[in-house]
């Protein structure tokens, strides 16, 4: 790639898309168009820049590759640095692809401020990509941070009825953990003397400090993933969002939990995670039963999809703490495909809602009759969530399962138990949207997927079936990372030892 400055490009890209729709002016109607049809090019313009980032990513070594590295603020010796390597990778490359889509899902449903709501996405982007390519320990909270105020925007003017609730809700509870991370990290900070994470990688912590630092990390990580019991925030949030704002929640932005656990908690304090590894096993056990069972009793569709996602997320904390190869490269697998698969029912969800304007399960029903094409599509997305062979969602799962199984015989059937608590919900809100009688007439009205809509789930159906089939398109470039984390890990555990 030689000088190219390719990290910061692809993050900044989406705000030079910011200041070009900040100066377009007009009729509101002109005014929306104009900033639709931008931000829809500057972010494939940034999905096709993550492509190329992907290919020419060295699968071989565990190094940060592509670093950039300038200094911020020579006083306090903090510097803007940014580098990307198997763990991070897929995250930004999801990051990039899923923002076009969200730009293309809201091209007829968002109809006030048009301009504004796109100008939250790039911006949104810019933040999501920075979260995943910081490599200062301080650029990394602020991109982290940051998310939630486009965030809280989308959902508090774009939401339903209770957007104002949910927003603040989701807010409180993501800000509240994030303080304590604040706290933590800058005391890293004086007793390291860098903020500078691969440095930190290589610093020792007392043992009984560790541990405070951890839970001040896994406070501000708990809640974004979301771990039970905090996750009450994400139903209220997802039911009220917008749907592009639901697709980003569940495809990147809980996501960076998991990723904050492979970064921070798992390398830099070895000993305090293997301290605290049976209550995160205890947690996302009951987190994968308990709230697959709150979602076989839910009567919205965007409620049950959440839900399952809080479970999902389980298998994540699973794997990563199981802190072996398969389990780490499950749970980043798992991420991946959650991110894809969640996204995807979101927009499925957002179809019918589109035309209805309702969520409630039971007001449809034989949608197979007058919407072929959209039971197909809806069909592989509720599959791959179940975690059937040949899906995306299959791999993930049964990597964590295998690494949970090396670690603990019980927990591992704890989990498996979940998978078959958890295919009911989903086959239920299948059967009852698209098979049965067809008891509403306005149900049966509804036009099946337009051009647009063929344009955004055929693709990502696709991605689900190809990396079922096919998983080592994301395992072969997450292997040397995911072996360098428990490399790390052991070796600074054994030093303590």
């Amino acid at each position: 790639m030689g000088e190219f400055p390719i990290l910061s490009v692809l993050t900044f890209l989406p705000l030079l898309g910011v200041l070009f729709l900040i100066l377009i002016r007009g009729s509101e109607e002109l005014s929306a168009r104009n900033a639709k049809y931008t931000a829809l090019f500057v972010s494939i313009c940034n999905a096709v820049l993550a492509g190329v980032l992907l290919c020419n990513f060295d699968a071989g070594t565990a190094d940060f590759q592509f670093v950039e590295e300038h200094v911020w603020f020579p006083a306090f010796g903090l510097t803007y640095k940014l580098g990307v390597d198997g763990i991070s990778l897929f995250f930004v490359v999801l990051s990039a692809w899923l923002t076009p889509v969200c730009v293309l899902a809201s091209w007829t449903s968002i109809k006030k401020n048009v301009k504004d709501y796109m100008i939250a996405f790039l911006v949104l982007e810019t933040l999501m990509i920075g979260t995943f390519l910081a490599l200062d320990l301080f650029l990394f909270y602020i991109f982290f941070e940051a998310v939630l105020i486009p965030m809280f925007i989308i959902i508090g003017v774009w939401g339903g009825q209770r957007r104002v609730y949910s927003a603040f809700k989701f807010f409180l509870y993501t800000l509240l953990g994030s303080v304590l991370m604040l706290v933590a990290m800058l005391f890293i900070f004086f007793k390291a003397g860098s903020s500078d994470i691969p440095t930190l990688f290589e610093h020792v912590f007392n043992s009984d400090i560790q541990k405070w630092l951890w839970l001040a990390f896994f406070a501000s990580f708990a809640v974004k993933m979301p771990m039970f019991p905090v996750h009450t925030w994400l139903p209220d949030a997802h039911v009220e969002a917008p749907t592009a704002g639901s697709v980003i929640l569940a495809g990147v932005l809980l996501k960076m939990g998991g990723y904050g656990f492979l970064r921070f908690s798992v390398p830099m304090f070895p000993d305090a995670t293997q301290y605290f590894m049976p209550l995160i096993f205890a947690l996302s056990v009951v987190a994968i039963i308990y709230t697959s069972l709150i979602a076989l009793v839910q009567k919205d569709m965007k409620k049950l999809i959440a839900y399952s996602s809080v479970a999902h997320m389980g298998y994540v904390t699973l794997g990563i703490f199981a802190l072996n190869l398969q389990g780490v490269q499950g749970a980043i697998f798992q991420m991946i495909s959650h991110g894809v698969v969640s996204a995807a029912l979101f927009l499925c969800v957002g179809v019918v809602y589109d035309r209805l304007h309702t969520r409630d399960i039971e007001r449809y029903g034989g949608l197979v009759k007058n919407m072929p094409h959209y039971a197909v599509v809806f069909m592989i997305f509720m599959l791959a969530s179940v975690g059937l062979p040949g899906t995306s969602g299959f791999v993930g799962e049964f990597l964590v399962l295998i690494g949970t199984y090396q670690v603990s015989t019980w927990v591992a059937l704890f989990a498996a138990t979940g998978l078959i608590v958890g295919a009911p919900y989903m086959l239920w809100l299948y059967r009852k949207t698209v098979f049965g009688p067809q008891d509403n007439k306005d149900a049966s009205a509804l036009k099946d997927i337009s051009w647009r809509e063929r344009v955004i789930l055929i693709p990502m159906a696709a991605i689900v079936i190809f990396l079922g089939v096919f998983p080592n398109v994301i395992l072969e470039k997450t292997e040397a990372s995911a072996a360098h984390l428990i490399t790390q890990y052991e070796g600074k555990l054994n030093a303590y030892n």
